[in-house]
């Protein structure tokens, strides 16, 4: 999927929204632990519920390789109903990739080609030949970890070098790479102030923003300083939506609770 058409995705639906489709089987209603596969049993009645309120949906790779090779079967039962069904749908596999020039080679065809992602996380600290294999593919995405949003993301990333903060010289380096029109770039919703400085470096790429929700992030702050003209963000809501209920109506609530955000995204929207 290009960038055109995730823009024209969200002017269409008036959302920016991302689901995270992080599973977690102690947490998934129990009536669904007869199914053949839970996982995906649960994730598709998430999407059917949600599709029509969301512009991305975003599987944390952790929570299906933790199962072994069922977790993986879900996954790729997940991603494949995506593409079949909804394929206006931008799709993350946030993996947190990140080696050395082949091996991510390797990890680019996996989630590339092999399971037909649109996108994928990749970390940056094994520098420009471990991220540019994944900027090779015409019209997939390499999301970049800038900025993210756990209690120890500053340790490293906010340290300063030469007066400027690590993950200044992420953005700022990584743009300068061979296709660096493919990068989004992960900046949490839990440092909004961070926002204004960032929009400095890299004013027109996408951001992910994780943390809005379960984590504390708000809306209205990352959208103040992170909004562009083509809204720029996608904003990731995991916990605070698929786990809004553990009873039957878990898929009926969880679109309740991403119908609020994406009222409050259409407001924001409205007034670009």
């Amino acid at each position: 999927m290009t960038t055109q058409e995730l823009i024209a995705q969200i002017k269409k639906k008036q959302s920016f929204l991302c689901i995270g489709l992080d599973v977690d089987m102690t947490k998934i209603p129990k009536h669904l632990l007869s199914c053949d596969d839970p996982i995906f049993e649960f994730n598709k009645q998430i999407i059917d519920a949600t599709h029509h309120l969301a512009v991305a949906y975003k599987p944390n790779t952790a929570f299906y390789e933790a199962y072994g090779i069922k977790g993986w079967q879900s996954l790729e039962k997940t991603i494949n109903y995506l593409n079949e069904k909804y394929p206006e749908i931008f799709t993350i596999a946030d993996a947190k990739r990140g080696d050395i020039g082949n091996t991510s080679t390797m990890y680019a065809k996996a989630f590339f080609e092999d399971l037909n992602f649109d996108s994928v996380t990749v970390a940056p600290y094994m520098g420009q030949d471990s991220v540019e294999p994944f900027l090779a593919f015409e019209d997939k995405t390499t999301i970049l970890l800038a900025l993210t949003s756990n209690k120890g993301g500053l340790d490293f990333q906010g340290l300063k070098t030469d007066q400027q903060e690590v993950y200044k010289h992420v953005l700022a380096t990584a743009i300068t790479w061979k296709n660096s029109q493919n990068l989004m770039f992960v900046v949490g919703a839990t440092k909004a102030e961070y926002f204004e400085d960032i929009r400095k470096i890299v004013p027109n790429h996408f951001l992910l923003v994780p943390g809005v929700g379960a984590q504390g992030g708000n809306l209205q702050e990352v959208c103040k300083y992170g909004i562009t003209k083509d809204c720029g963000l996608l904003i990731n809501s995991s916990r605070g939506i698929i786990y809004a209920s553990n009873q039957e109506d878990f898929a009926q609530s969880a679109a309740l609770k991403a119908k609020e955000l994406q009222l409050e995204m259409a407001d924001i929207l409205a007034a670009l």
